[in-house]
């Protein structure tokens, strides 16, 4: 075996200095694409599984990612000149901590303190701050991003998210996500395992997004298995990775199930999608109780917003206004939001009493985001249904053919979905999402405590700076 490494190494050897006596190979980096053959870590980091042993038993004594029991043909090439560190985007992500979030759970039955070292969140494109960007599925263009970081930030809106105003309530920094490994990303504060269009139910062929629920959490667990494998390496990862204990000490955030809802619209009926709801709440059961077995404590899940108040939703479903409610909303998705919500709510209270060292807050979205609606201009708005971002104008300003900032010519016709002037005066970003304003709004009134189930609002400690 020994004289067979060293022949292959004199081989490769050869072979590179071959490369380099007729053509300069000298380069500064390198940027891989392939399959298997060169997968350094990609797959796993992506999808969230283990690569067991005794993958990776030859060189890195335990498995690396790459499907084989030691280096690539990659490894043996970069190696000559400068060894590739392309551990895939998401593996960057995954040396680095866990975290979840902020000050907003109720006392229940384990001591329950409102400082929280991490916030760990799973969820859509209501909390994803830059998953799906970053995996390469979809681009966001200006305006995107314009009202805080001047730039489209990975988030589906003109600024910051619910979940960024409640870190930064906590004085915690912004969530960065998990896949996003460019821009030095710090995990030690926490990390985001949301991605747009995900689903609580696993993705399917047609689905938009392949990181649902269960791969969110199987991707969690991969990240804690890297940073516990680091925190072991020694103290030179400190300032990446959590402390071990950490990740019973932090926040578990869920924002999620919205996609479940509104995506099935398209092809079932309204009574197939309220018998669909106990599957979809199975599935969340699940994970929860897989991140349970690894030691989470501290659930703060969301339930979901008024998805009939969506001008998508409207322009899709609600051309007959014997469909539409006082509002304006399509009736029938309002009605599945809430079935889902007295279920979730529900099943909130069985984990409650199923593992009474835990903690599990219920928060109430859909009361928040319908108050503002209902009542938009006791709170500043101007409109309360229309996008701001979009194209059509009144009353929705919504095309499904063509998304904020992108630019297509349909049958000779060029059309742009621009910006409004002031988004700060619409709660609809973009016909799906919010605006930033609107967001700010929510997180205010998360922050009273009185949407959630338990309360809290005796034990915050602070609250969000508001121009309401």
């Amino acid at each position: 075996m020994a004289s067979k490494n060293v022949f292959f190494h004199f081989v490769l050897v050869s072979m590179c200095l071959a490369m380099s006596n007729s053509a300069e190979f000298k380069y500064p980096a390198v940027f891989n694409f392939g399959d298997s053959n060169s997968d350094t870590g990609d797959l796993a980091a992506g999808l969230g599984f283990q690569v067991a042993p005794p993958n990776g038993q030859d060189y890195f004594k335990i498995p690396s990612g790459r499907f084989c029991d030691g280096r690539l043909i990659v490894d043996f090439l970069s190696n000559f000149y400068l060894y590739l560190n392309s551990i895939a985007m998401a593996t960057n992500t995954c040396t680095l901590q866990i975290l979840y979030l902020i000050a907003i759970c109720i006392p229940c039955a384990i001591s329950f303190q409102l400082d929280f070292p991490t916030v760990f969140n799973f969820g859509d494109s209501n909390s994803d701050t830059g998953a799906l960007i970053a995996a390469g599925f979809e681009s966001l263009y200006p305006p995107n991003g314009q009202t805080y970081f001047q730039i489209p930030s990975g988030r589906y809106s003109d600024g910051r998210l619910i979940i960024d105003f409640l870190m930064d309530a906590m004085d915690l920094p912004f969530l960065n996500a998990y896949l996003d490994s460019l821009g030095l990303p710090n995990f030690r504060k926490g990390c985001n395992f949301a991605a747009a269009a995900a689903t609580i139910l696993p993705a399917t062929s047609s689905s938009l997004c392949p990181f649902s629920f269960g791969v969110q959490v199987s991707q969690f667990l991969r990240f804690k298995a890297r940073a516990l494998e680091l925190i072991a390496k020694g103290r030179k990862f400190d300032k990446y990775v959590p402390d071990e204990n950490i990740f019973e000490k932090g926040l578990y955030m869920f924002d999620i199930g919205q996609n479940d809802l509104a995506g099935a619209f398209y092809s079932k009926t309204l009574d197939q999608i309220l018998a669909s709801i106990p599957a979809i709440l199975l599935e969340l059961e699940k994970g929860i109780k897989n991140l349970y077995d690894q030691g989470a404590r501290y659930f703060w899940i969301h339930n979901t917003g008024p998805l009939g108040c969506l001008p998508q939703n409207i322009a899709k479903f609600g051309t007959d206004a014997s469909k539409l409610d006082e509002l304006g909303c399509v009736s029938s998705h309002n009605q599945a939001a809430k079935i889902f919500n007295l279920q979730l709510h529900a099943l909130c209270t069985k984990l409650q009493g199923q593992y009474p060292d835990s903690n599990v807050t219920y928060v109430d979205i859909f009361s928040i985001k319908s108050n503002l609606i209902s009542n938009f201009s006791r709170y500043g708005f101007e409109q309360p249904i229309m996008a701001c971002c979009g194209f059509g104008g009144p009353p929705l300003n919504y095309d499904s053919r063509v998304s904020c900032g992108e630019t297509k010519t349909f049958n000779g016709t060029t059309i742009t979905a621009q910006a409004c002037n002031d988004s700060s005066e619409y709660i609809s970003w973009d016909g799906i999402h919010y605006t930033e304003t609107a967001n700010q709004y929510v997180a205010s009134q998360i922050l009273t405590g009185k949407y959630s189930d338990p309360p809290f609002s005796d034990k915050m400690p602070f609250l969000l700076k508001l121009k309401f």
